[in-house]
């Protein structure tokens, strides 16, 4: 297992998150976020039944995942939500297309989806993803990331930060290869 303290675009003392990240089999993808809010800031989304696929989860308390192939520009992007909501989007290449919301991505399954009293925990399976293709989970590397909205603001926390505003689709910043 693979952990990483997540950095804020912007430094904040009030918030932290720890992320975890293994792939206990082949295809299988397990995440763990570990948020510590000392002043209980942060706004949760309502809980919903059923791990329902919604668009735009990111406009409100989100971790994210994204999965690059080497050498490839396709990329696609997780959203899980505390509420148990999820969505998958595809990339050809860096935010392309523009389209909002972006084009689903058919090829990536939710297992399964907790929020817990420390944060989220995740598993996801990626075999028709890897099988589609044509590769192995030592051919991906990924970003981990999370949008926290508090009363004060919304905070953006990613592996780490190259570019000058925040930006989760920036493959510099996705330091994590099984």
């Amino acid at each position: 297992m693979a952990s990483f303290e997540l950095s804020a675009f912007q430094p904040t003392r009030d918030l932290s998150i720890v992320a975890a990240i293994e792939s206990p089999a082949s295809g299988i993808i397990q995440l763990g976020f570990w948020l510590n809010d000392p002043m209980q800031q942060i706004i949760w989304a309502d809980k919903v039944a059923g791990h329902p696929r919604r668009d735009f989860l990111w406009e409100h308390t989100c971790y994210e995942l994204f999965i690059g192939i080497r050498d490839q520009d396709q990329y696609i992007e997780v959203n899980l939500s505390p509420s148990g909501a999820w969505q998958s989007y595809h990339f050809e290449e860096y935010r392309y297309p523009e389209t909002m919301p972006p084009p689903l991505n058919s090829k990536i399954e939710l297992v399964e989806l907790k929020r817990t009293g420390f944060g989220l925990t995740a598993t996801i399976d990626i075999n028709l993803f890897l099988h589609h293709h044509k590769i192995a989970m030592k051919d991906l590397f990924v970003g981990i990331s999370a949008v926290i909205q508090t009363t004060a603001k919304t905070h953006y926390f990613a592996m780490q930060h190259s570019s000058p505003e925040a930006d989760f689709h920036n493959k510099r910043d996705w330091l994590h290869q099984f």
